[in-house]
């Protein structure tokens, strides 16, 4: 069992979601940088299926009742294992009754932390990952909770350290055009495209929304519900846009004036950074 301590305002238990279930109207949901969690696991021997947390802003404070193996990856923060230092992006020894500290980030917003064995919650559609739009899988983790861990997965592979990649103040993301793009004027996308946006303080595992030049409507009115992807950007009434991450709803009423390749680079996004748009390579 893992202890938990201190969770901070926004720790969930993820992994790599429950593909599959859209039409259901669920959402993938897992964690918000796949790559960071999957490397995590790897470092501790595990699958990169295994479920870890994603830790949120503040970080976290851990007992272990065995000894483990862990490995923190995403942005950069002090890593303390009872008195002793530790790094991110390297396997870290925990001893039974030890004390993991990890503490806020120096920039961005999350970690991912994996243990080995992985996180043991019961799965929901065969994944143990926290949906914090529908509620499915396990409660946002909080003081005071027991998390059972797998068994030992053997001993990790011989890394000595992995990069900790810096947390960019400016994110430039590929934007493909649609599917309601022509319920915006003619030169809102031209907006979009060549003016710059900031992450509003308002946003969660559900989407990013930003600030900046509002999106001018041609068409008046509401579309019905329709189907939403990740990275779709949705334009509410008030014109500022709104770009879906992990938790986001299956379907929604507000025009998508387009869609964002790849969200990861929002999951470290803090309030604040400026976002840019382009069109895709040819």
């Amino acid at each position: 069992m893992i202890e938990v301590l201190r969770a901070g305002p926004a720790t969930t238990v993820q992994d790599l979601g429950r593909p599959g279930y859209a039409h259901l109207g669920v959402p993938r949901s897992g964690a918000l940088d796949p790559a960071a969690l999957a490397l995590a696991n790897r470092l501790v021997g595990n699958p990169p299926t295994a479920a870890g947390l994603e830790i949120t802003l503040s970080g976290a404070e851990l007992r272990f009742t065995r000894a483990a193996t862990v490995a923190l990856t995403g942005a950069d923060a002090e890593v303390r294992i009872g008195r002793r230092p530790g790094d991110v992006g390297r396997p870290l020894s925990v001893p039974a009754g030890a004390v993991l500290r990890i503490g806020p980030p120096r920039a961005g917003l999350r970690h991912w932390l994996a243990v080995g064995g992985g996180i043991a919650v019961a799965p929901v559609l065969g994944s143990r990952a926290t949906d914090t739009l529908s509620g499915l899988g396990p409660p946002p983790v909080r003081d005071g909770d027991h998390l059972p861990t797998g068994p030992w997965p053997g001993h990790p592979p011989p890394v000595d350290h992995t990069v900790v990649p810096a947390v960019p103040t400016q994110l430039r993301l590929t934007l493909r055009p649609g599917p309601r793009a022509d319920w915006f004027t003619a030169d809102a996308l031209d907006r979009l495209m060549r003016t710059a946006y900031t992450v509003s303080p308002v946003g969660n595992r559900v989407g990013a929304r930003l600030l900046g030049v509002p999106l001018p409507r041609a068409v008046a009115g509401e579309l019905p519900s329709e189907g939403v992807v990740l990275g779709a950007v949705q334009v509410p009434a008030d014109g500022q846009p709104l770009v879906f991450l992990a938790d986001h709803p299956t379907t929604g009423g507000y025009p998508v004036i387009g869609v964002v390749d790849d969200v990861t680079g929002l999951a470290q996004a803090r309030p604040g950074t400026t976002v840019t748009f382009h069109g895709p390579q040819r």
